[in-house]
């Protein structure tokens, strides 16, 4: 590994870049992405948000952030909790995000973003994290009950916020997205995504679920990245990552992913794929049989 390392570094020292004193913002660098990424804050266009018939707003798109929120949502009313019907807006993240409105809900700019309109005025909740502990904890479902469970759900929340970035920022990026391939971010990222994933199988090793026997948060927000990335939809790299080496992780990746609740809430948002599996706005449970976008055509 050390010597791909230093491959890796020289191959990329044939390219020398020396940093200039003073960054400046090239809009043509960046690779998938040069076109949105910006290093400002703030609303570039005058763009109200649409708001529907429920008092729980998504402003959102299908990415692994923005099924946390819908699975969730789906999970509770699976449960039975009619108070978490809800309105899912489509927001292409093409510069749909830096609208006035969706600026106002969320000054980051960022899927998904939330409000809440069941006491009169909106309640806006931004960052995937905060708004399943929102969630979980107005409807008091998925979500342990003592102190000792409670602990653990957190760590393991806190644990895929601060993971996630590597995964998708650092890997996904470097392997996917970015304009050039260079060995050496790609052999760090990757040795950093296979650590994450040996320390989720060690977990299930000795567990059902993330946190022992009950499913909760936890499991959908770390199922949305790292799941995913097991079942072949992440970056195209599951042989590159050699996923099925971790057993455990793969079945609990598809114990959940067989859940009713987990396909309807991969479905909203969703703009890519087989056409059956996209249901691009989701206002009623109906819209499921009735609105994606097979039968829209």
């Amino acid at each position: 590994m050390i010597n791909k390392f230093k491959r890796g570094l020289s191959d990329m020292n044939k390219k020398t870049y020396t940093p200039p004193e003073v960054w400046e913002w090239d809009e043509e660098s960046g690779g998938t992405f040069s076109k949105i990424n910006r290093p400002i804050a703030g609303a570039t266009h005058e763009k109200k948000l649409p708001v529907g018939k429920h008092p729980l707003q998504l402003y959102s798109l299908a990415t692994p952030n923005g099924v946390k929120i819908t699975i969730l949502l789906e999970e509770l009313l699976a449960l039975g909790f009619l108070g978490a019907e809800y309105d899912a807006w489509l927001i292409k993240i093409d510069g749909n995000q830096f609208g006035s409105g969706f600026v106002e809900l969320n000054p980051n700019s960022k899927i998904p973003t939330f409000a809440d309109h069941s006491s009169g005025s909106p309640v806006r909740i931004f960052e995937s994290g905060a708004i399943m502990l929102y969630l979980a904890e107005k409807f008091d479902a998925l979500i342990p009950k003592n102190s000792e469970g409670r602990a653990e759900m957190l760590s393991w929340l806190f644990w895929q916020m601060s993971s996630a970035p590597y995964l998708g920022g650092g890997f996904g990026h470097f392997y996917a997205y970015a304009p050039e391939k260079f060995e050496y971010p790609i052999n760090r990222y990757a040795m950093e995504v296979k650590r994450q994933l040996d320390v989720l199988d060690h977990n299930l090793s000795e567990r059902e679920f993330i946190c022992g026997e009950e499913y909760n948060i936890a499991d959908i927000a770390i199922w949305a990245w790292y799941g995913q990335l097991v079942l072949g939809r992440q970056y195209n790299s599951s042989k590159f990552l050699n996923v099925s080496s971790y057993k455990h992780v793969c079945r609990w990746a598809s114990e959940i992913d067989a859940r009713p609740a987990v396909k309807r809430g991969r479905m909203v948002n969703k703009t890519s794929g087989s056409l059956e599996m996209q249901l691009h706005e989701r206002h009623d449970a109906a819209d499921f049989e009735t609105k994606t976008q097979d039968k829209i055509r």
